[in-house]
Parts: structure tokens; C-alpha cells; sequence
């Protein structure tokens, strides 16, 4: 294992090797039954996260000047997307484990060298405020419970949102608010807490973790509203660790589409006799759906592309500019919820049985996707207030 890992470590793989290694591994993926594997481990089987390390999909946020690829925001969705239509949990874990590379453009170079020493490394856990850390010196000391640690059991580093504080009072910012930080220590200085049962994504295992007094080096420490130690467009806003969340639900929604396509060509209603493929609300459905995905995916990448080219020329974004590409990121967990719930009426009884197609994990997948803040609407009230000329709460629009 550490002679693979160490010959992995020096090959160079561009987007486009990323991006072919993501096809076929979903290919290799789409042969295996995940979903019993999931309901019994409640996290990614060991084997397939190193499939994802493997294919350099971890590595897709390390900078060329280590030697990786720095993908553009597009070409991340892309890849996850690919993921997505194998299998919503590997997706989910992918797209937070390659954020090693953002993070690592947030520390020292050295220290992050020294943290990252290889490209293809993962980093999980909440960013979030969910604790305080007690400014010590030399760094922070910190106690707390955070949710959501995805891929947690096969992480190389976990981070962790805090609200700084000294002496026992928040430190506040040069923007008026509580300081915010994020710790990054290793996976093994917490304990990662059993609490993983859910209605879908269980493969991610995103249980809660804690840590009791555990002290954290200041130069492990950073935050997202702060300037970034490194150039480029992946570190010039702090919304970079969400731009590529969007090829789950993408992904999720095309392979429903292809799924109930395939199913439904050839099947005959027992009852009537009709084949399906000849009955309109069997038609008007697929197109419907097609028609919600094509939209959702179109506004999606539009969004990223204007604001990756703004960011590359170093012209600051349009309000509206930036409320697209929050917005559109929502839209493609909401509409996949949509094409999922209509093909999943459309297919009926059938759709409920696990054994018989992946239509009952597409309705759970993304309804559990759905709760997450990036997916639910009610971020949205944020982007109007901007739009309508207030200043927002949300700190990564």
C-alpha cells in the first residue's frame, strides 16, 4: 500500500485524466451493491475510498505549483457529477475530501507541505462555528461537538468551525462579527461518534465527532473571510469549498432520467397492455424531467463560468453575479428532488423496491441531500436581502 501510494504521489494527472479516471471508476462502481454495504457500515467501504484516491479525485483542488491539477470550479462538478450518477455517497465524499487543496491555500505553504505531503490526501469535517477555542499561546484550545464529518473514518485531517475566544469573551472581527476560525488536527485527535442512521446518503458516514481540550496549533488555523495565502481563482472567494456541491444532485437526477428511460421503453403495463413508452403521461414525464435537469444544469454552469472568469481577470463580481451562482446551486438540489419525485410516480410500485433499480436510494439520496443548507431555500432569503441592497448574514455568498 505505501509503495502505491508513494508511485501515486508523483504521477501527474491533469482535469482531463481526473475526469476520465471518474468515468471509469463509476462504470466500476455501478457493478457492485453499495447500498447493502451502506445499511451494514454506515460509511464508504475501505476499498472504494482508495479507488477515489486513486483516480486523483482528492487531489483535484492541489495547486500546480505542487504538482496538481487546480481544476476550474466546471470542471469539478464535472467530475462529480460523473460520481454522482454511480453513486450519490462516493460523490458526496469526493467533493469534500478533495478540499484538502483549499485548505491548504489558506496556511503557510510550509506548514501545509508539511501537512499535505502527498496530493492525494483527504480532509473532512463542519466548518461551521459549532464550538469556542480559547486563544492560548502558540495556538487554541478547544473542546465541542461538530455534525456532519463525511467520510470522517477515511480522512487524513478533520477540520473544525469555532468562534475564537480570550479570556473568555469573543474576539470580534474587523468586520464587526465573532471571529471565526477553522481547525484543521488529525482524524485520530477525536472521537468519532456513531450516529450515522439516516433516511439516505448513508454511505458518506458523516457521523459527529468531539474532542475535549485538544490544542491546535495557530499556524493549523485559518478562516474563509481572510485573505488566503495562495493566488488563483480557487482561493479568491470564500465560497470555494461549495462551488462543486452541485454535481451531486446533477448527477443523482441523470441517472434517474436514464434509469426510468430504460425502464420504461420496454415494459408493458400488466393491466392495460400498453407499452409505456406509448402512454403521454409516461412521455410528457421524461420530457418534463429532462426539460427541469437541462435547465437546472445550464444555470449552474453558466453561473460558475461568468464568476471563474471574473475571478481569473481579478474584476470583482456583480451582486447578481453572485447571488447566480448561490442560487443555482440550490436549484439543482431542489429540481433534482422534482425529477426524482416524478419519475419515481411515474414508474410507480416498482420504484419502491430497493432490489429492483436504484429508484428508492435516488428518492432517499436526495431528499437527505436536500438538508443541507446549500440545498434548502430558505438560504435564500439571505440572497434577496442582497439583492434588495441589504447586506447579507450568510458569510460565503
Amino acid at each position: 500500500a505505501e509503495a502505491a501510494a508513494a508511485a501515486l504521489a508523483t504521477k501527474t494527472l491533469t482535469g482531463s485524466d481526473i475526469l476520465a479516471n471518474a468515468r471509469a471508476l463509476a462504470d466500476s462502481i455501478r457493478s457492485k451493491d453499495l447500498a447493502a454495504e451502506y445499511d451494514r457500515l454506515r460509511k464508504l467501504p475501505k476499498e472504494i475510498v482508495e479507488d477515489v484516491r486513486a483516480a486523483g479525485i482528492m487531489r483535484m483542488n492541489m495547486p500546480r505549483s505542487w504538482g496538481g491539477p487546480e481544476m476550474t470550479s466546471m470542471e469539478q462538478v464535472e467530475v462529480i457529477e460523473t460520481l454522482a450518477r454511480a453513486d450519490a455517497s462516493v460523490a458526496w465524499c469526493s467533493f469534500i475530501w478533495c478540499d484538502s487543496g483549499l485548505y491548504s491555500g489558506y496556511l503557510e505553504d510550509s506548514v501545509a507541505r508539511e501537512m499535505y505531503p502527498r496530493l492525494d490526501m483527504a480532509t473532512s469535517g463542519w466548518i461551521y462555528p459549532a464550538a469556542a477555542a480559547e486563544r492560548v499561546p502558540g495556538g487554541y484550545r478547544v473542546s465541542g461537538q461538530w455534525m456532519f464529518g463525511s467520510g470522517s473514518n477515511h480522512c487524513d485531517w478533520l477540520a473544525a468551525g469555532v468562534v475564537e475566544v480570550k479570556d473568555g469573551a469573543a474576539v470580534i472581527d474587523d468586520q464587526g462579527r465573532p471571529s471565526w476560525k477553522i481547525l484543521l488536527a488529525k482524524r485520530d485527535e477525536y472521537e468519532i461518534l456513531d450516529t450515522w442512521y439516516t433516511t439516505g446518503l448513508r454511505g458518506t458516514g458523516s457521523n459527529d465527532y468531539r474532542v475535549q481540550d485538544l490544542f491546535v496549533p495557530e499556524e493549523r488555523s485559518f478562516s474563509l473571510l481572510g485573505t488566503p495565502q495562495r493566488p488563483g481563482p480557487l482561493w479568491a472567494r470564500p465560497d470555494t469549498l461549495l462551488r462543486k456541491m452541485a454535481g451531486v444532485p446533477l448527477g443523482v437526477a441523470a441517472d434517474a432520467i436514464d434509469t426510468a428511460i430504460a425502464m420504461l421503453r420496454d415494459k408493458t403495463d400488466r393491466l392495460s397492455g400498453i407499452p409505456y413508452r406509448d402512454m403521454p403521461r409516461v412521455q410528457l414525464a421524461v420530457a418534463e424531467a429532462q426539460a427541469m435537469l437541462g435547465s437546472a444544469r445550464s444555470y449552474v454552469f453558466s453561473s460558475l463560468e461568468t464568476q471563474w472568469r471574473k475571478l481569473e481577470s481579478g474584476e470583482p463580481l456583480t451582486e447578481l453575479e453572485r447571488a447566480n451562482v448561490w442560487l443555482s446551486r440550490t436549484n439543482a438540489f431542489q429540481t433534482a428532488r422534482k425529477v426524482v419525485g416524478l419519475l419515481y410516480d411515474t414508474i410507480g410500485a416498482n420504484a419502491i423496491y430497493a432490489d429492483r433499480g436504484p429508484f428508492d436510494r435516488h428518492m432517499r439520496d436526495i431528499q437527505t441531500g436536500c438538508q443541507h443548507i446549500v440545498g434548502q431555500t430558505k438560504a435564500w432569503e439571505g440572497v434577496g436581502q442582497m439583492l434588495l441592497g441589504g447586506t447579507p448574514a450568510a458569510p460565503l455568498l
